[in-house]
Order: C-alpha cells, then sequence, then structure tokens
C-alpha cells in the first residue's frame, strides 16, 4: 500500500493538468498513516504548506494539533491532505477545473486507505466528499451542518462523514475555536 501511495506522490510531483504548477513550490500531497481510520480533507495548501510540502503546517495546522490534542489523537495516527495538491494564488478559493483535475489523486487516496471517518474540513472539501458518496441532496453550507455525521454503508464497508469549519476560521475569529473544540467531542465519541 506504501508504494502505490509512492507512485500517486511521484504522479503529483510531475503533474501538469492544471495551471496551478507553474506557481507552486512543493506540491502538497499529504502525511500520516497509510492504515489510519480517520482522514482529514481540506482544500488546498497555503503560503506555509506550499513552502514546506507538509499538509497543515501553519496557523491553521497549530489549531488541528491542539484540537486533535484535546480528544487523544495523534497526527501520525490519522492521514491528512487537501483536494488540491497545489496552492491556489492567493490563497483565493480552489476553481471548478482545478477540483476535476485534481480530484482523482484524492480519490485514489481514499481507496487505498479505506478510512473509516472521513473529517472535511471547509465548504469545499465538505461539498465535494458528500457529492463523491451520493449525499448531494444533503449538501449545506457548512455552518448548518458543521459537526454532524452521515454515515454511508455499502456491501464492504461503512464510512462516517463529518464536515467541520476548517481549523483557519479561528486563527481569524477566535471565538470560532468553541465550536471547533464541540465539532471535536463529536469525533471523539464515535471513536469511543
Amino acid at each position: 500500500m506504501k508504494g502505490v501511495l509512492k507512485k500517486i506522490e511521484e504522479e503529483i510531483l510531475y503533474c501538469r493538468k492544471c495551471n496551478l504548477w507553474r506557481e507552486r513550490k512543493n506540491p502538497v500531497v499529504g502525511e500520516g498513516s497509510w492504515e489510519a481510520k480517520i482522514m482529514f480533507v481540506g482544500e488546498a495548501p497555503g503560503a506555509n504548506e506550499d513552502e514546506k510540502g507538509i499538509p497543515f503546517c501553519g496557523a491553521a495546522g497549530k489549531i488541528l494539533d491542539e484540537l486533535l490534542n484535546t480528544i487523544g489523537i495523534k497526527r501520525e495516527e490519522i492521514y491528512i491532505t487537501n483536494i488540491l495538491k497545489c496552492r491556489p494564488p492567493q490563497n483565493r478559493n480552489p476553481k471548478e477545473e482545478e477540483i476535476i483535475a485534481c480530484s482523482p489523486y484524492l480519490d485514489r487516496q481514499i481507496e487505498i486507505i479505506k478510512p473509516e471517518i472521513i473529517c472535511c474540513l471547509g465548504n469545499f472539501s465538505t461539498f465535494y466528499i458528500m457529492k463523491k458518496f451520493g449525499l448531494k441532496d444533503k449538501i449545506q453550507g457548512i455552518s448548518k451542518i458543521h459537526g454532524k455525521v452521515f454515515e454511508i454503508r455499502s456491501l464492504f464497508n461503512s464510512i462516517k462523514i463529518i464536515p467541520l469549519y476548517h481549523p483557519a476560521v479561528a486563527t481569524y475569529n477566535v471565538n470560532m475555536k468553541s465550536f471547533l473544540e464541540k465539532d471535536f467531542g463529536v469525533l471523539r465519541s464515535i471513536l469511543e
């Protein structure tokens, strides 16, 4: 399995499917355990991530680490990635054509890791994952569905999808941290 993830990483390093590769310093593939039960999916790398090639290594990453600590999860136990693997200029929102070009990498990461829980960080991630798993009719803005658990059952397994506010919201509005903590409490209760 590790070898297959490595192959995806190499493909991403040389990817030219959209124009984001032109300005990137480092694509951000993802990191963590390839045996993770929990996968966190953000929307796209920011400036710090682009600089280091590591997901969630800036201010939002510090908040994510704090939230994980509050529920007793180590970062190495999960897998963290984004829909887009390259940073959009000025941290703008991902464009539809960029999501279409890049999302097959995420789809393959999900297939390989087979998480039991997918935590969607923010609107773009939530919309993409919910649509992918046949929950299009349940999609609403993140402020309406954050912290709710959607379960998908198939013949072989079940996956719980939990939309969450993106940790970056707490860097802009300190009051949002309490919403994030409460939502991470939902994740803890599922794990118990």
